[in-house]
């Protein structure tokens, strides 16, 4: 169990900001993971990369001290110098064995997210270990391991409520947009190219909204959004001007001035009476104040948003005891596997073992004596010889389980 060993880097220890340094890009991934399992004689290895964390999952027998971090980080990282190496190790968080495992649970149970509850994760580490499994890169134990993972997971999900309320302002946002029946050729009018306005804008686009204008001070991230979007792109200065039907803005700027003034707002609908929903998520908020009380509109303001995230987190939080009496649970049952597991790995050679003695038996040490017995007394004795190669065969392995149980209980 101690050569399961993780160096882990993520949001609480790192930092987000810090995290992209050590990122690989997708497709670069498995020849460096392959030189590094070979570099460290790894007997296996995946890899998770999220915009929450990377993290190295790997077998092995050596210690996992400081001069081992910083080996193993030098075999990955081989461009970086001594100083940034030196840096990376003070970011790294080290687990092995029980701890390690207990990590990996905890993990993928979104106990460790940025955002508790998020399910997004168990997916992730699945695919991360589906990758390398591809390319040859684990075996026998960490399939274990990621089965019990991801079974833990869905329990977790399924017999608490952790992840039952959204706390996220995107998916708050969006089921309020939901809820109001938004139709998927809506035209969205996106003020602001920044990364929550990316996130929710890409969010709606996955669901299938297809109709997307976006306005930015800086036109080039206007254009990078409209890119991913399929859209047009404007420059700021151009909302005061644009004269074409919408029915949905979604704003987030750094703005410290109302960016949808009564003004603006005016020109935009141009008289029309049509309701339109206003989604303003910046703070602080681009639309000014009592616009709604002149115009009809159903407006959405990040902080109603805020406090509802705040009283789903902790709705979120109250359920953290039980996924934590899941994951200790299924801990102890992954002890026992593994335990089981190594039984069954040592007495693999037991059935061949078995039949060489019985092939020396007939063919040398009682070949005269058999030769002796008619066909009906050979076929007897060789029933009697199976039935007893496979109650030799399957005994000793019941009996060690149950060796095993019995000691955990």
């Amino acid at each position: 169990m101690n050569r399961l060993k993780i160096i882990a880097f993520n949001h609480s220890g790192t930092g987000l900001e810090n995290l992209a340094t050590f990122f690989v890009e997708e497709q670069d991934q498995p020849l460096r993971i392959q030189a590094l399992k070979a570099h460290m004689q790894l007997d296996e290895i995946f890899f998770i990369a999220t915009c929450n964390r990377v993290e190295f999952v790997f077998v092995s027998n050596e210690n996992l001290n400081q001069e081992y971090i910083d080996r193993f980080l030098r075999a990955f990282y081989h461009a970086w110098d001594n100083e940034k190496i030196a840096w990376a190790q003070s970011q790294a968080l080290a687990f092995d064995g029980k701890f390690a495992m207990q990590h990996l649970l905890k993990v993928a149970s979104s106990l460790d997210s940025l955002v508790v509850g998020e399910r997004e994760i168990a997916a992730q580490i699945r695919k991360s270990y589906e990758n390398a499994q591809k390319i040859g890169l684990t075996g026998d134990f960490l399939r274990i391991v990621i089965n019990n993972t991801i079974r833990t997971a869905k329990e977790v999900f399924t017999d608490t409520l952790i992840s039952e309320k959204p706390v996220s302002v995107v998916s708050l946002a969006y089921r309020t947009l939901k809820k109001m029946n938004v139709p998927l050729d809506a035209h969205f009018l996106i003020i602001g190219a920044g990364q929550t306005n990316a996130l929710m804008s890409k969010y709606l686009f996955k669901h299938g909204y297809r109709n997307f204008s976006v306005f930015n001070r800086t036109f080039e991230n206007a254009q990078l959004l409209a890119k991913d979007l399929k859209a047009k792109a404007y420059p700021l200065s151009d909302l005061a001007s644009y004269q074409e039907h919408f029915d949905v803005i979604l704003s987030c700027t750094g703005s410290a001035e109302p960016i949808i003034t009564k003004e603006i707002y005016a020109k935009l609908t141009a008289g029309k009476k049509q309701k339109k929903i206003l989604v303003d998520l910046a703070i602080p908020n681009d639309v000014e104040a009592g616009l709604e009380k002149d115009f009809e509109m159903e407006l959405i303001r990040i902080e109603d948003l805020k406090v509802i995230a705040a009283e789903n987190l902790e709705e979120r939080k109250k359920e953290l005891e039980a996924a934590e009496n899941i994951i200790e649970r299924n801990l102890q049952n992954f002890f026992q596997t593994h335990r089981i597991r190594q039984v069954e790995l040592a007495m693999s050679e037991v059935p061949k073992k078995i039949r060489e003695i019985r092939e020396t038996a007939v063919n040398s040490v009682f070949a005269r004596d058999l030769s002796t017995l008619d066909e009906s007394s050979r076929e007897v004795l060789d029933k009697i010889l199976t039935y007893m190669e496979k109650k030799y065969i399957s005994v000793p392995m019941v009996l060690a389980k149950d060796i095993l149980i019995g000691a955990e209980k």
